[in-house]
């Protein structure tokens, strides 16, 4: 691994610890042992680098996408591995970073559209189409909808302003909305799957 792979891996890693902006360019040569200068001849400011964090952040959710339904047995099986996977990121992702990346840095999303997409739908969707070539959902379900519709309610999920702690729990949480929308996607072969799936998975959830 080059010095570059080095700093922006190491750098996601600080960004989803102590948030975006409490992570600044000095604390990042202090943390690779390395002169602030160095990482300037690579990146030209934190913008540029939180692009490359992004971009790589974006490219390992694609390869996961495509392993989980890869070595999975149908869609839904992969849905959930993929759920339960997001959900173990997001809880050691401090709010911070994504609270960040809203308030500070949300005009790098938009001026570089064209060249990032963080969540990677366009991957994703796969999953579902197969579940439909499956009977597991429906005909008339738009995949690309339904992805985005299944991945923002996976993220909302441990969104603590949206749901607080202390008044929901995250197992009623997950049941309530994204096992519901599941089930109002599925078929009824998909519906008696969906009720052993998460029948599972609750018992592994507080």
């Amino acid at each position: 691994m080059d010095i570059k792979d080095r700093i922006i891996e190491g750098s996601a890693e600080l960004f989803k610890t102590y948030g975006i902006k409490s992570v600044t360019m000095d604390s990042i040569a202090s943390h690779f042992g390395i002169s602030k200068r160095t990482i300037y001849e690579i990146f030209s400011d934190k913008d540029e680098l939180l692009m490359d964090v992004l971009a790589k952040m974006a490219q390992q959710q694609k390869d996961l996408a495509k392993r989980v339904l890869d070595e999975s047995e149908n869609s839904l099986v992969a849905i959930f591995r993929m759920f339960e996977i997001n959900r173990t990121i997001f809880q050691t992702m401090s709010p911070a970073f994504q609270n960040d990346l809203k308030k500070f840095h949300y005009d790098i999303l938009i001026m570089n559209s064209e060249n990032i997409e963080l969540p990677d739908y366009r991957n994703n969707f796969q999953i579902i189409e197969k579940g439909i070539k499956e009977g597991l959902f429906r005909k008339d379900v738009n995949p690309e909808l339904a992805n985005r519709c299944l991945f923002n309610l996976g993220r909302s999920i441990m969104d603590n302003e949206l749901f607080p702690y202390e008044q929901f729990s995250r197992r009623d949480v997950i049941r309530n909305i994204f096992f519901n929308y599941l089930r109002g996607i599925s078929t009824v072969k998909g519906l008696g799957l969906i009720n052993r799936l998460e029948e599972d998975f609750l018992e592994k959830t507080d």
